[in-house]
């Protein structure tokens, strides 16, 4: 159906590798902005990670410094804020969005000048998000995307939201497990957005792949008094 809606549980669950992923939307009842980035891993490099918050920002690190290989695609600002927008993506791509927004041009503009990773076979793609929260909230996502198998070239989509109450949107990296990995296909996916953020960052996290989950931050914000609200869980902690 066109109009179907999923639980996180649904998108997810008995899947072995989506890879990174990006929800947005509203909550339930309304009053809450919420977003969602995990991020999974299959090789060492990969796992060897976890989320730090700094400030309103979150950022990726070595969990064990020793054993990072090549720190080019696996550290970076997953989440930035400037002034009343939320920047929320699955690389460095972060920084040239908030750079762009500083010199007052959009989230797509600065898109333009990125693409796909170059991490070939797989060429993952760059998957993108931004909240507005400078009046009526609304959100876009984007996923720039290798035009072929050789990355030839890149192809970007960028979908812009206007915010229903307890529905939201999921966008990740890969459709699955694979060798190449295979890329993420068509619109983002419909998910529900409960009221309770603790519920549903649980949701996601009990139904990623235990074997490949590695960190989740969920962070809702009251569209009314600016309030945030924060879940962070990483797989590997030093206590």
């Amino acid at each position: 159906m066109a109009y179907e809606i999923k639980s996180m549980k649904q998108a997810v669950a008995g899947n072995p590798y989506v890879g990174r992923g990006i929800v947005i939307g509203k909550s339930e009842d309304g009053g809450k902005a919420v977003f969602a980035y995990f991020i999974m891993g299959r090789s060492e490099n990969s796992r060897n990670r976890i989320f730090v918050e700094e400030g309103d920002a979150l950022r990726t690190r070595p969990f064990d410094e020793s054993k990072v290989q090549d720190p080019s695609l696996i550290i970076y600002y997953p989440v930035k804020v400037v002034a009343n927008r939320v920047i929320v993506t699955n690389g460095d791509q972060t920084d040239t969005i908030e750079e762009s927004l500083k010199k007052g041009k959009c989230f797509r503009h600065a898109l333009m000048s990125r693409k796909f990773e170059p991490d070939a076979p797989n060429f993952t793609p760059r998957i993108s998000g931004i909240l507005d929260l400078g009046g009526e909230f609304h959100y876009s996502m984007s996923i720039l995307k290798s035009a072929d198998e050789k990355g030839s070239g890149c192809n970007r989509f960028t979908f812009d939201y206007e915010p229903l109450n307890g529905v939201g949107h999921f966008i990740h990296t890969y459709v699955t497990d694979g060798d190449p990995l295979p890329a993420f296909v068509g619109e983002p996916e419909r998910v529900r957005i409960p009221d309770d953020l603790k519920e549903f960052a649980a949701e996601i996290w009990e139904n990623l792949d235990a074997d490949n989950r590695i960190s989740l931050y969920c962070r809702s914000i009251d569209l009314k008094s600016g309030k945030t609200e924060k879940v962070l869980i990483n797989r590997y902690t030093k206590e």
